[in-house]
Parts: C-alpha cells; structure tokens; sequence
C-alpha cells in the first residue's frame, strides 16, 4: 500500500539505480493501518539472499523489517560470503500507525548484532527510543544524545528522523558520523500523505550510496528527495485513512488535470506562440494573452519568453498551464526545458540549435510533447529518428519576430511536408492574408499553422485568433471539398 518494499522499488528507480528485493514478510496494510503480517520461513529468506547476492554485483544492501532474530543471522551469514560496499540498516519496528511489527525478542540482535554492521542506521524517534531502552526524545537536544549513544553501539554513521518531534515546527534530522552533528533541517509540510516516507529515506540514501556518493551527501540528498516528494504529492487523494502514500515519481498529480489524453495532431491546427514583446506593446499580461488567444480558439499554446528572467518565466508558465488544462488544451515551452519539467508542462519545442531533441525526450520522458523546428527533409526526418511528436517548417514567409531568418516558402513547406513523417505546423510570417494559401498547400500531414504577431501583436487578442480560426476552418473545407470533387 506504499510503505515497505513498494517505497523501495519507487525510490531506487527514481533514483536510477537498479533494486532487487529480498521479502523477509508479507503485510496486510492500507492507509487505515497494518491488519496482518505473515512472516516468511527462514529458508526462503536465505534462497533469497543468495540468489541475489550471488549474481547480481550489488554494491548496497538496505535492510527494513527483520522479524526475527534469525533472519538478522543469515543476513550476516549472507554478508560475509558476499560483502558488499555498505549496509544501510532501517530499523523497522514500529510503523507510523502504531502497529508493531517486530518484537521485543529481536531487540537484543538488533543491538548486538546488526548494528555493528550497519554504515549507517536511520531510526525514526519512536525507534530510536526503542533501540535505546525507552528513552524518551522530545527536543533536538534529546536527538543528538540518542544518536551519539545509538553510535557507541556500533553503525559508523548515524541518522536520527524528527519528523514526529513533537515540539518543532520544522522537519530536523540529525546526522552523527562519529565525530560531528549535522541538524539536517526543512519546512514541515501538512499532508497526510507520508506512507513509506522512512523506507524511502532508507533507500534514497543507498541509492545514493550505490551511486558513489559520500554518506552526508547521500543523506542530504535523501532529506532533499522525501520533502520535494510529499510536497509534490501532498494534494493527492489515494485512501479512506489518515496515511496515505505520497508521489516517488512526482507524475500521480497529474491525474488531477484535465487534459488527460496523449497528442493529437490535430491540436496543432491553430498554434498560438506568446511574445513578450508584443505583450507589452499592448498592455497585455502573459496570462491575459493566452487566455484571450484560447477564447478565440487557440488549439495549443506555446510560451516564448526571451527576455523574461527564469523566476519570472516559471511562474507566468505555471498560471498559463492552469488555464490552458482549464480547457484542455496542451501547453508548451519553447527552448527551456528546465522551465518544462519544474511546471510540469505538456512539452517543449526546440530549434534546431538548441537542445537535441533525443536528449530532450530522454529528460522528459515518453508521454510529453516535443516539437522541432525544419527547414529540410534531412531536419524532418532526424527530427522524426530523435523520438520528436511533430515539426514546425519555415519560416514560410518573411517575419520580424526572427532576424535573419531564411524563407523556404510555400514549396520549400510542401518539400519539407512531403518528406516527413511527423505531424507539420507551418511557421513564420503567417496572417489573414496568407493562411488560406497554407492550408489549402493539400498535404495530408500538414496540419496547422503556428502564428505570432497575427495573434499578439493586436489590441484584441480574442478577436484576432478568431478570425484565424474561422479562416482556417473554411480552408480546410475548402480542401475537403476540392477533394471530394475530384474523387
């Protein structure tokens, strides 16, 4: 239901490192709490351990729940056989709802034997109490003595979780490496959305650890990792109880929205580029601009910001997206994909000068847009192998928005259009008094024209894109019609 090996596997492939399990326990659990746990036999623990130490070169190895004092035996039996490069030991004892999930019986191996062996062991302050004979832990003063006691046990490193402290209003950790304290510090965020948020710590820090980092980086990085994720996914609605799980891969959020289908070409039949520029000359607020440009029928939106600083750029990108989901309709930003990916947008349109469009899909993953601008067939067709969506050819026309741009012209479209396999929008210079002969150019793949100063560089911005819109829609009957008669 989100915590245990399920917070694992999410982590380490959020992480980029590759997990493989050992399950020493089966729970019944779900946001209300744990309802059962069935512990494994001891034989299948050890076939377990074996088979994937044997053969799979792990350099980490994260513990959670040991149940019993036998298991801990044959994970040490399993290290000596197989050492690796750390062991990151999560003392599993207590889960967050209060359910108890390792006795007192397996206290005294904890102490004796698996902390010895531990890099670093990152108890919780419930567990830390537990580990410590029922001292109690209520200030940040109390952590740091529970984690230089906890480290004269044995683990060279020791991290001590506040996020339960009750008398903080900030979320504090305490890492002791044996000689210093670093009180590792953050906002506290409310949300019940906090399932699995110690196995995660656990095995951010491995993750980190497999990756070649130091321990206090590795740990830094965790802390970083679980805060972003439970803001991120504080607003998610999974469960009737009070814990629920939070968002590892930052993407169920997007269930939320309302634009929920993948492209469709079609949404580029009257793509709508921003000008700060013209904004401005106009009085015009980005946000002002893309809805007026939507209101008119815009069927995608794409936010070019030049000259904005990034602060700037992102927060206008943010107010836009939510008013372009209002209406379902896809948005873009061009060149920035770091912009992309910190508002979640819909994708990214490149030139053929920035990014690489095969690095830009390899950050933002499989289900987001790319667009790339063409002037050639050579440019179409690389676009398509690099993992693109869709094209935008030109300029076909002369325009002020770029300098020193060459035309291709209404052939050199056609050219481009014929050669590709992709979607096309045409670009550059495009207005009322030259689309109809765009669109009526009678290639199949060609799909819409992507238009700047026709749209934003007026008082009306609504009234512009609707003129446009409507122009564009007799085009394409006129086409269909064209068609239909030759036939």
């Amino acid at each position: 239901a989100g915590a245990g090996i399920q917070a694992d596997l999410k982590t380490c492939a959020a992480r980029g490192v590759f997990c493989s399990t050992v399950i020493t326990a089966v729970t019944a659990q779900n946001t209300l709490g744990v309802q059962d746990v069935s512990i494994l036999p001891e034989e299948s623990v050890a076939a377990q351990l074996k088979s994937v130490l044997s053969d799979m070169h792990v350099d980490v190895v994260k513990t959670g729940m040991l149940p019993s004092p036998a298991m801990v035996k044959i994970l040490q039996d399993s290290l000596k056989q197989f050492p690796v490069q750390a062991l990151v030991v999560d003392p599993v004892m207590v889960s967050t709802s209060g359910h108890v999930l390792a006795g007192s019986s397996i206290l005294d191996t904890f102490k004796q034997d698996l902390l010895p062996m531990a890099d670093i062991v990152t108890p919780n302050i419930k567990e830390a109490s537990v580990l410590l004979g029922g001292m109690q832990l209520e200030t940040v003063t109390d952590m740091r003595s529970a984690a230089k006691s906890l480290h004269d046990m044995g683990p060279r490193n020791v991290l001590v979780k506040g996020g339960d402290l009750p008398s903080s209003l900030d979320a504090i950790d305490i890492f002791f490496d044996g000689k210093d304290f670093y009180e590792l510090r953050s906002s506290r965020i409310q949300s019940r959305n906090t399932h699995g948020t110690g196995c995660t710590m656990a095995s951010c820090i491995a993750a980190e650890l497999a990756k070649g980092s130091s321990m206090l980086s590795a740990v830094k990085v965790a802390k970083r990792y679980v805060e972003t994720a439970i803001e991120y996914g504080k607003s998610i609605d999974i469960g009737n109880g009070p814990q629920g799980p939070f968002d590892h891969l930052f993407k169920l959020k997007r269930k939320n929205s309302s634009r929920l289908h993948l492209f469709d070409p079609s949404d580029l039949f009257l793509y709508a580029v921003t000008d700060s520029g013209m904004n401005k000359k106009w009085g015009h607020s980005i946000t002002e601009a893309v809805k007026a440009a939507i209101e008119g029928g815009a069927t995608i939106v794409q936010i070019r910001e030049k000259d904005a600083e990034t602060g700037e750029f992102l927060e206008a990108a943010k107010s836009c997206l939510e008013i372009c989901h209002a209406h379902n309709i896809p948005l873009l930003i061009n060149d920035r994909v770091d912009i992309a990916l910190a508002c979640d947008a819909d994708g990214v349109h490149v030139g053929q000068s920035d990014m690489p469009v095969n690095t830009v899909r390899a950050l933002l993953g499989p289900d987001k847009i790319i667009g790339v601008s063409c002037k050639t067939p050579e440019h179409a067709l690389k676009a398509w192998a690099d993992g693109a969506d869709y094209i935008g050819s030109g300029g076909v026309f002369p325009t002020n928005t770029k300098a020193n741009n060459r035309t291709i012209g209404l052939d050199g479209l056609k050219t481009v259009c014929l050669a590709s396999k992709l979607p096309v929008v045409a670009i550059g210079g495009i207005n009322l008094t030259n689309a109809r002969s765009v669109m009526e150019l009678g290639v199949v793949n060609l799909k819409g024209v992507a238009v700047v100063s026709a749209l934003f560089d007026r008082e009306c911005v609504a009234a512009e894109t609707r003129k446009l819109h409507d122009l564009l829609t007799e085009s394409v009957a006129n086409v269909g019609s064209a068609v239909t008669e030759e036939v």
